[in-house]
């Protein structure tokens, strides 16, 4: 049985995070997570 495959996206504070569920799991993207977690270059402080 092929599982089903759905893509979507949520807004979390005003960003936008991708979710992606196979069957009857949700996987959300750790580059979307990274990317709007940390919105300040540490590099910047140094």
């Amino acid at each position: 049985m092929k599982k089903e495959l759905i893509k979507t996206e949520i807004d979390v504070n005003n960003n936008k995070i991708g979710i992606l569920r196979i069957g009857d799991t949700d996987y959300i993207s750790l580059t979307y997570l990274v990317k709007y977690s940390n919105t300040k270059n540490t590099l910047d402080e140094q």
